[in-house]
Parts: C-alpha cells; sequence; structure tokens
C-alpha cells in the first residue's frame, strides 16, 4: 500500500489513526516515553510478523539510521504520537527496535562545566 493512500494532499490523512493501530490506543509497553531513543535491531522481519505499511515506514526510517527520541520519529514521520507508540510497540515486540530509556537530567552536564569545556578548549 503506498503512501498516497493514506494521505490525500487538501484534506489530510484519509484514514482514522485508530484504523493503523486497529483500533488500540495504548502501547504495549511503558517503555515508550516520548523522548525514549529509538533505534533498530537490525533484525529480519519475522514470516509470521503481521506488519502493516506504517509498521514498515517507521522501521525503514529508524533502520536509515536516523535514531532519535519518539516525538521526533513522529514529527519526522507525520504521524499521530499515540499512533507511532502504538505502532513502535508492534515493533518492539517482535524484536525489531530497541528502545533506550531518555537521560536523567541529573546526568546531564551542567551549564558552568560545559562553559569550562569551551573556555579550555579556546585555551588550546
Amino acid at each position: 500500500m503506498s503512501e498516497m493512500e493514506w494521505v490525500d494532499e487538501e484534506a489530510g490523512p484519509v484514514v482514522r489513526p485508530y484504523a493503523m493501530t486497529r483500533g488500540r490506543t495504548r502501547p504495549s509497553s511503558t517503555a515508550l516515553d516520548l523522548l525514549a531513543v529509538i533505534s533498530s535491531t537490525g533484525a529480519p522481519v519475522p514470516s509470521q510478523a503481521d506488519l502493516g505499511s506504517q509498521h514498515r515506514r517507521l522501521l525503514d526510517h529508524v533502520t536509515l539510521g536516523r535514531t532519535g527520541p519518539l516525538v521526533e520519529v513522529a514529527s519526522e514521520t507525520g504521524l499521530p504520537v499515540g499512533v507511532v507508540r502504538v505502532l513502535l510497540s508492534d515493533l518492539m515486540d517482535h524484536g525489531l527496535i530497541l528502545v533506550r530509556p531518555p537521560v536523567p537530567a541529573a546526568a546531564s552536564p551542567t551549564e558552568s562545566l560545559l562553559r569550562e569545556v569551551i573556555s579550555g578548549l579556546r585555551a588550546l
């Protein structure tokens, strides 16, 4: 099924989001935080996996090295975040993607540390 069957230039989405997720509104995993980093495992798609065109579109997106937060994947593919969460949970259940939790704010460097690093680099 081509992308043109899902979207009409003037009218927007032709298919309702719940149809893309087969009526499901919640992902099967709580690991799919909005800032969770999504990447491909590189595993082949199992023959028993019942993946739709949007599943394959998301899988192609992350397989092409476009790893990033879930919200970024949703934005780049033009799909609603809720739909992306459900579809990615399906891919995760089949072992096709990895989901890493977002970096906690406490683990990120402070502004003062970053300024010191920049100053040190300039001094070189």
